[in-house]
């Protein structure tokens, strides 16, 4: 009997473990294996929300077109076991010439060349102070929440191309990702208006939104840069500024 009771015990404690290991936001975050495709959704949106390279998502679920998705398709989030990639997708995902919608809604366009020319220069989006730093528990933890007022115009950081303009991103808000080249992309979450659409090319310090809330009705813009699908901070890529 009293065996059972120290197993039983050893059980308990281990849960209790567990349970505040979860609790703590650490390393026990469930990630699901497969997404199934929603209407509006894009090749580099579904990367983003789960920290992959575009590229690879392409690669590993065979799309010829990696701008070509349907409702309801399922894409698998890891590399099989058996994957060999093909010589044919040597090359990055190519970005959406447009927004057109196809089948049930899924985002498509035409196939181009892939986006290879390097970022020169980045550029702060808005001049507001930073008010949450990368890696912070009080933002997401992926970018910068950077200050202002509402209504406040958000400028892109480099000159892409729009891949997502919408609010389907959970803890984003309204949110605009633009594709800078094979490798970086830049967000800009929680605005009150979006200025630009998906397929649009924009330049270096084109307004493509404005600022709207974030968490706690403060007016603030979410910033992330990712480098192949992983968020990377961004104050290493901005230019410094001046001291205030």
């Amino acid at each position: 009997m009293a065996a059972a009771l120290n197993c039983t015990n050893w059980v308990t404690a281990i849960v209790c473990l567990v349970l505040l290991s979860a609790c703590g936001g650490g390393a026990l975050r469930w990630e699901p294996r497969v997404h199934i495709v929603q209407a509006g959704d894009t090749v580099d949106a579904i990367a983003f929300r789960y920290r992959l390279d575009s590229a690879d998502l392409a690669a590993w679920n065979d799309l010829d077109n990696a701008n070509i998705i349907f409702a309801g398709q399922r894409l698998q989030l890891e590399r099989p076991a058996d994957f060999q990639p093909r010589r044919a997708r040597r090359g990055r995902a190519t970005m959406p010439d447009s927004g057109t919608g196809t089948g049930a809604g899924a985002r498509a366009g035409s196939a181009q060349a892939p986006v290879s020319q390097p970022v020169s220069q980045w550029r702060w989006p808005v001049t507001g102070p930073v008010v949450a730093q990368f890696g912070d528990s009080t933002s997401l933890g992926r970018g910068l929440d950077i200050a202002g007022n509402q209504g406040d115009s958000v400028h892109a950081a480099a000159d892409g191309r729009v891949v997502y303009s919408g609010s389907g991103l959970l803890g984003y808000g309204k949110l605009i990702i633009l594709k800078h080249n094979d490798t970086f992309l830049s967000a800009y979450g929680h605005n009150s208006e979006l200025l630009v659409t998906e397929g649009e090319k924009v330049v270096a310090g084109q307004p493509i939104a404005t600022m709207g809330f974030g968490p706690g009705d403060k007016a603030v813009l979410h910033f992330e840069i990712r480098q192949q699908g992983k968020p990377v901070d961004p104050i290493a890529y901005l230019p410094p500024r001046d001291p205030e």
